[in-house]
């Protein structure tokens, strides 16, 4: 299914959808605002989420090699990822701007204090691809924000070619996750998730110079 008939369908797919992608807790729409402010920034922590999205495709493909159709499936996300990285980096060229440091990201860390770290492998993958798919929505959800928001409308469209492809990889993460473990388990957690995830958002103060 291309991304933008992945992203057409969410909303009628399951009864967790509450908001963009099933995502409780929209953000916040200054945050568009200060992220103008911060052109540099925020491409800069851009270019090193699609970077690090492509890692951890990889790594769970190191991980779980013996599942077929999680190594097939994830493996042109990781070309497709790192191909993001590049043309945030080329933007960045373009507008004369420089790439700067990578910097902790405290989303993406409190979300991994969430994922179960003992139990059943069947648990630990399902965190694993769950953790996946909820980044790829928020991700997703403000790469929509941006290409609404921004009055620059070159990179409005910049940033909603960036929301479709991340539709497409949060399905595929859901869909793996559905391939491998029951569905009822899947979606019962993948409501802890959201619940979670709305949490950490509450907490976290909008930052024009973070994506998340």
């Amino acid at each position: 299914m291309a991304a933008t008939a992945t992203f057409a369908a969410m909303s009628q797919e399951t009864p967790f959808q509450k908001n963009i992608l099933g995502l409780q807790l929209p953000t916040d729409p200054r945050w568009v605002n200060l992220a103008e402010m911060s052109l540099e920034e925020i491409l800069t922590d851009h270019a090193y989420c699609e970077q690090k999205a492509a890692v951890s495709c990889m790594s769970l493909i190191q991980r779980y090699s013996n599942k077929d159709e999680l190594v097939d499936e994830l493996s042109p996300i990781v070309t497709e990822e790192w191909g993001h990285f590049r043309l945030v980096l080329q933007e960045i060229r373009k507008r004369g701007l420089q790439l700067g440091k990578q910097r902790k990201d405290e989303y993406v860390n409190a979300l991994l204090a969430f994922e179960k770290k003992g139990g059943s492998e069947e648990d630990r993958l399902l965190d694993k691809l769950l953790v996946c798919a909820l980044i790829e929505a928020r991700s997703c959800e403000r790469f929509k924000r941006l290409s609404e928001g921004l009055d620059d409308e070159y990179l409005c469209q910049f940033y909603r070619r960036f929301m479709e492809s991340e539709a497409g990889h949060y399905r595929t993460f859901i869909d793996l996750a559905r391939n491998y473990i029951p569905e009822e388990k899947v979606w019962q957690r993948w409501e802890e998730w959201l619940d979670y995830e709305g949490r950490v958002m509450l907490q976290l103060t909008p930052r024009g110079d973070r994506m998340h």
